[in-house]
């Protein structure tokens, strides 16, 4: 299946119901002992990852009687440290790139924007390929960070805007971490009905923002509002809440791909999924916190 962000849209491993709970392995017995038993389509026969015929990382047609296959190096699962692994790894390009753009590119937004705008196309690049790119992913957390960090140089340099975005970088911590334990704790819980109404309220704010960008590129001002006063807090605080319940399906996605063996290449578009949410939910944090201190 695929799933989506709330910048592009990636394949993911699963939207299936069930409880919460980080690295769960899939239990053994009968189907009231699997949570993701029934409508799984990670189960067999609608699982991408077992061994069939509908199976891209199968290594060919395996008797049901047979024993699990080896795994190879190339062909082995993805564990939570792959995960973690490509994130740091992501992130850190990010950071890397945000830190040039910092110190260099305060006073040339120009070429910032146009870094921001070739790491959207190669998001959306690898965000339609079938398996993932990690020379892909990491050419775009670089762009997108030098246009971050270029942007957030510039907000810093403001007049009352001094210190705006190490706050926008805490709040960004603050909420992975608040939804790290919602989703553990099962708080928060994934189901078919929470993914579509975040789709649903994704897809509603995304064309909010876009109108408002039509209105001030051809009525001049601030467009719609969202972006000054009472009205853009409570845009900006929609599109933080938002980017945190993304935050909900991504763990949901890593759970189900470690649960069902997907394949180790996987955890590339793990990390390029949570990159993406977290990108956005710091964009909002830094609006958010610019028009509280503007006013």
């Amino acid at each position: 299946m695929r799933s989506s962000n709330p910048v592009f849209s990636r394949r993911g491993f699963s939207r299936d119901t069930g409880y919460a709970g980080f690295n769960a392995p899939p239990q053994a017995g009968g189907p009231t002992a699997n949570p993701y038993a029934g409508t799984n389509p990670y189960a067999q026969g609608g699982n991408p990852y077992a061994q069939g015929t509908d199976n891209p990382y199968a290594q060919g047609q395996q008797p049901v009687t047979q024993a699990p296959p080896q795994y190879t190096p190339q062909t082995r699962p993805m564990t939570m440290d792959d995960v973690v692994a490509r994130t740091g790894m992501t992130l850190g390009t990010v950071v890397a790139g945000a830190t040039v753009g910092w110190l260099f590119l305060t006073e040339n937004l120009g070429f910032a924007i146009g870094a921001g705008l070739v790491a959207m196309v190669l998001g959306l690049v690898q965000s339609f390929k079938r398996k993932p790119s990690p020379a892909l992913i990491l050419s775009y957390a670089a762009l997108e960070g030098l246009f971050l960090g270029a942007l957030s140089g510039f907000i810093n340099d403001l007049p009352k805007m001094n210190g705006a975005p190490m706050q926008a970088v805490l709040g960004t911590m603050a909420v992975f971490v608040a939804m790290l334990v919602a989703y553990k704790t099962r708080i928060v819980r994934v189901t078919a009905r929470f993914t579509r109404f975040v789709m649903i309220a994704a897809m509603g704010f995304v064309l909010l923002s876009l109108v408002n960008l039509m209105f001030m590129v051809f009525g001049g001002g601030e467009g719609l509002g969202f972006r000054s006063g009472g009205l853009g807090i409570l845009f900006g605080v929609v599109g933080v809440v938002l980017g945190a319940l993304f935050l909900a399906l991504d763990f949901k996605q890593v759970e189900d791909g470690i649960a069902y063996g997907a394949p180790r290449e996987e955890s590339w578009l793990a990390a390029f999924g949570l990159t993406l949410t977290l990108v956005w939910i710091y964009m909002e944090m830094l609006r958010l916190i610019s028009i509280l201190r503007g006013d």
